[in-house]
């Protein structure tokens, strides 16, 4: 049986897309892309919505997705910052397409670098994603006083004694405390985990963020 064994040259076997056709690859993979939201249980309201932002977005960006380079991302925003549009929209523009450039590196990554030659490589970086307050944001509005400020925790502590489930009314309360004393945003309060918090350093204690 030994002698019977024969080496052969291995390798991946590159899944060809069904068309060389960019553009009408691209729209293959946006169906795609638009039943997986239905298949985690989007609504159809947002899906309507959503499927007219992407191909707004697809459509300013000029390029299929996977040729897309992080200063088209620039012009894209900076065009509708020119134009006037909120930093709420402009981020909606840069979220849709992270998202479907996800997909793809997920689902058709393989058949975009056989077709196209493309290896994928996300263009929204730190520089053009801004995770900071939105000129939009309603600054104009004036900060609670003190007295606010403490009925509100006053609140969350006496929820945490009535809740159903002490530890989600604990964390929300050690969470708004945090975001209070130590002035964080609030996703990156929402990043923290156990070991990111050290009580025994410095008089205060240090939060690793």
């Amino acid at each position: 049986m030994a002698s019977q064994l024969r080496v052969v040259q291995g390798g991946a076997v590159l899944l060809e897309p069904v068309t060389a056709d960019p553009w009408e690859f691209q729209a293959d993979c946006v169906e795609a892309f638009v039943a997986s939201w239905r298949a985690r249980g989007f609504s159809p309201v947002t899906v309507e919505n959503d499927i007219g932002l992407l191909e707004r977005t697809l459509t300013a960006l000029g390029w299929p997705a996977w040729d897309v380079t992080p200063e088209d991302i620039d012009r894209v925003v900076g065009d509708l910052a020119l134009a006037g549009r909120a930093a709420s929209t402009r981020r909606e523009y840069v979220q849709i397409f992270k998202g479907f450039h996800r997909f793809l590196q997920v689902r058709k990554a393989v058949e975009i670098e056989a077709g196209f030659g493309v290896r994928l490589v996300c263009p929204v970086d730190e520089f053009n994603a801004s995770r900071h307050v939105g000129d939009d944001s309603p600054a104009q509005l004036p900060p609670p006083t003190p007295e606010r400020v403490a009925e509100f925790f006053e609140f969350l502590k006496a929820r945490t004694a009535t809740a159903r489930k002490y530890a989600p009314a604990a964390r929300d309360y050690a969470m708004f405390r945090t975001l209070y004393h130590a002035g964080l945003r609030s996703e990156e309060v929402s990043l923290l985990d156990r070991p990111d918090l050290h009580f025994t350093r410095g008089p205060f204690g240090k939060l690793h963020v």
